[in-house]
């Protein structure tokens, strides 16, 4: 059961190899307050609001003002959860000061914890001003959704070297946590062992410091998705499909509303 007290930025690192942490995304004030209650450590605000609830193939076109709607709304709703919020695209990449002043931007109007971005290497020095600028900024390596112009598809990151750099830069520059997307198992593990922050995985295997998956898919809300990863843990599409066909069917036969439900 959650207790009242907040889970902050620095409750986040020292559980480093002392328990697991357990995220997952919210886009709305009901399923934070749900999963807020259910004892979730951390809500992740994503860009993915952009498939997930707008129903866009990517998530190039959400918009700062858009995160911030839907990061205030989940802030209000979490009183034990650290609120976390997607920085979208090409609102941080242009610059470390175009970076502070859009994640400022989203710490004082939503009232959320922290920032994340995507990025290692090519992100430590934006990084590292968010944080002298005491902006708590989370990482994210591995599969970068927002480089999928560049990659061209979703695929599980196996180059090594690479995802162990750009992993101890971000840790380096000050990332307080690092989402690791997709990335092999084994690989996963060695960056674990290898950074002094936790790392949250995503499709990369039961050796990361903490778990996070996307609400609705975790609770089959959505139809046509089943990455290998994915564990349903409901199937709420069915589930309110059938709710909804009887309430069709009943006002159709004038059985609802019945005396019952009348004034």
């Amino acid at each position: 059961m959650p207790t009242a007290r907040r889970v902050t930025v620095p409750d986040v690192v020292a559980a480093k190899g002392e328990r697991r942490l357990a995220m997952l995304t919210a886009y709305d004030h009901p399923t934070a307050r749900l999963l807020d209650e259910a004892g979730v450590d951390m809500l992740l605000v994503g860009d993915s609001v952009g498939t997930v609830v707008q129903g866009r193939s990517s998530t190039l076109p959400v918009t700062l003002d858009q995160m911030i709607y839907h990061g205030e709304m989940v802030a209000r709703g979490a009183e034990r959860a650290l609120v976390v919020v997607d920085l979208p695209f090409l609102t941080y990449q242009v610059s470390p000061q175009q970076a502070v002043e859009n994640g400022g931007r989203l710490l004082k109007e939503t009232l959320c914890e922290a920032v994340k971005i995507e990025g290692g290497v090519s992100q430590a020095e934006t990084i590292r001003a968010m944080d002298a600028a005491e902006i708590p900024v989370m990482g994210h390596v591995g599969l970068r959704p927002q480089a999928i112009r560049q990659t061209g598809r979703h695929k599980v990151q196996r180059q090594k070297a690479e995802l162990l750099e750009d992993a101890r830069a971000a840790a380096e520059a000050g990332a307080f946590a690092v989402v690791l997307e997709l990335v092999q198992a084994d690989i996963a593990a060695e960056i674990t062992e290898a950074i002094p922050v936790p790392t949250i995985g995503i499709g990369s295997g039961p050796h990361c410091d903490g778990q996070v998956l996307v609400t609705p898919d975790m609770l089959g809300r959505t139809v046509g998705f089943a990455p290998k990863f994915l564990k349903r843990y409901a199937e709420m599409h069915e589930a309110e499909l059938a709710a909804a066909r009887e309430y069709v069917r009943e006002v159709a036969a004038g059985a609802y509303p019945s005396a019952e439900h009348s004034h």
